[in-house]
């Protein structure tokens, strides 16, 4: 037994040596994290583990890393106060272990990704993460077994920790050097105030890009024109640039240009004094001013009428904006944001959007990607959502059934993420409507969601039978087989190119092309 112990003992201090030697590495701090949790998970006996990082106001602890733990985890957010278990570790000096029949609610109850999806955590313990003289955050380690830590070095665990911890520490410091000559720029302006997180979620590769894009132009302060495609959520963004701005302290004010009444929309803008119109009894500030030092969000600017086009671009230029019914100017020092989900280059072209607006508008423009372009991070998403309806309803648990995972990695979602937000939403109310316990975990399936359980899709080989008669040579054969397998696995997925494209393994741009080469669409 002593053998077994030593030999173990050496492998971990082996796996530990790996690790310290990625301190002087330059990793993305997510990977840093993830190869962490992978040594722990290869030298200790448990099923799942998770970093854990304070927020700024040290009530929230956000996932960083997990493995053995479901995919949307990553999105859910764990506030401290209502997690006693967390709480503990995060006011401890060293590991802590909870006994098995534990009466304190596990905060990852239901999220262990095993097919039992009721089989509940049994052993479980964790310890604080401290970087620099602070409570950084938390490393926690479940094993699904009663017991599994009885024979865990504690000594050797405190190591791993300490190194998780210069990991940690590592991470922040190659961060604060990449951002050093930015920053080295901007040291004479008051754009570097600091400024609370966003939940602006994701980690794909486009996302990454959007969020560094948003903080650098927040800090320049320039106007932006965010486009995309409805439900991308470019509201959330212009609120990231704002939080991101030397004007994080003043108002941000938001106005929906397509929602204006055509009456008073000049006086929704810029104010109006008494006596003006009908029914103006009394003076009244506009957007502009309750804006003033502030961020003015024009959402769904392509839809502003003509007239208010011209009256916008002489606010722009000159930062002075008439009420309605009055001479007299008033100087406005507003940050404007415009969004939508039109082509507005297109529309200048067609004579429907000033083209002088335009390009006061769009100093610096962003796009938003679509959620079918943000590979990886619709796990994360339904998990925010997720999480998000437990609150709501008041539910112990909610995750995703194995098939409802798969269906919503299938589909095309033209309304992206406000049509997964509503999504998840419905599928909730659905499985409540059918009687679930809100003192239970529900697992939510496909017809929650709005959609058939998943069948396997037919033979693919039955095409063959399908054959003409006469003899064909071996490539005509094949043309014959891909169109006829395409056109069925696309009559089986309701026409979706992007869930057929998944489930015969191509890339969807590829498959885009040769559906339009086989003259299937």
């Amino acid at each position: 037994m002593t053998t077994i112990h030593s030999t173990q003992q050496t492998e971990t201090l082996s796996t530990l040596s790996h690790i310290v030697a990625d301190l002087s590495r330059d990793l993305p701090s997510k990977a840093r994290y993830q190869r962490v949790l992978e040594a722990l998970m290869a030298s200790f006996p448990c099923d799942a583990s998770a970093i854990l990082q304070l927020d700024a106001d040290n009530e929230t602890l956000i996932p960083r890393a997990m493995k053995g733990l479901n995919p949307d985890t990553l999105g859910r957010r764990f506030k401290v106060k209502e997690q006693p278990r967390l709480e503990e570790i995060l006011l401890s000096r060293g590991i802590v272990r909870f006994p098995s029949d534990s009466p304190l609610p596990d905060p990852y109850d239901g999220l262990v990704d095993t097919p039992d999806h009721h089989l509940h955590v049994h052993d479980c313990m964790g310890a604080p993460l401290h970087v620099d003289g602070r409570t950084w955050g938390v490393v926690t380690l479940d094993a699904l077994k009663a017991e599994s830590f009885d024979e865990v070095d504690m000594k050797l665990l405190e190591t791993f920790v300490s190194v998780t911890a210069a990991s940690i520490r590592a991470a922040e410091l190659i961060n604060a050097l990449e951002s050093d000559l930015e920053r080295h720029q901007l040291v004479q302006q008051s754009w570097l105030t600091a400024t609370p997180e966003s939940e602006l979620l994701g980690d794909s590769p486009v996302m990454q890009r959007l969020r560094h894009e948003a903080e650098v132009v927040g800090r320049a302060g320039l106007p932006v024109l965010i486009q995309g495609e409805t439900g991308t959520g470019k509201e959330l963004v212009a609120r990231y640039i704002h939080l991101h701005s030397s004007r994080v302290q003043q108002p941000l004010v938001q106005v929906n240009c397509a929602a204006l009444p055509e009456g008073i929309a000049e006086s929704e803008l810029f104010g109006h004094v008494a006596g003006a119109f009908s029914g103006a009894t009394k003076d009244r500030a506009g957007k502009f001013e309750l804006a003033h030092q502030g961020t003015l969000l024009l959402d769904e600017i392509g839809e502003l009428p003509p007239m208010l086009q011209a009256k916008l671009l002489r606010a722009l230029q000159s930062g002075e904006i008439q009420r309605v019914g009055s001479d007299r100017p008033h100087h406005v020092d507003v940050r404007v944001i415009a969004a939508t989900n039109r082509d507005l280059a297109e529309e200048v072209r067609a004579q429907r959007f000033r083209a002088d607006l335009y390009h006061r508008l769009s100093v610096y423009p962003l796009t938003v990607p679509p959620l079918r372009e943000r590979n990886g991070d619709l796990n994360q998403l339904a998990g925010y959502f997720l999480q998000r309806c437990e609150r709501k309803f008041g539910l112990r648990g909610l995750r995703l059934g194995q098939d409802a995972r798969q269906w919503l990695q299938r589909h095309d979602w033209p309304g992206n993420v406000r049509e997964l937000e509503h999504t998840v939403s419905r599928g909730v109310v659905r499985a409540l409507s059918e009687g679930h316990s809100r003192e239970r975990i529900i697992e939510l399936l496909p017809r929650h969601l709005g959609v058939e359980e998943l069948s396997a899709p037919a033979d693919p080989f039955e095409a063959v039978s399908g054959l003409p008669q006469q003899e064909l040579t071996l490539n005509e054969a094949v043309e014959h087989f891909r169109r006829e397998l395409i056109s069925r696995r696309l009559q089986h997925y309701n026409g979706n190119l992007s869930a057929t494209a998944a489930s015969l393994g191509v890339d969807k741009g590829n498959f885009h092309r040769l559906v339009k080469r086989l003259g299937l669409r």
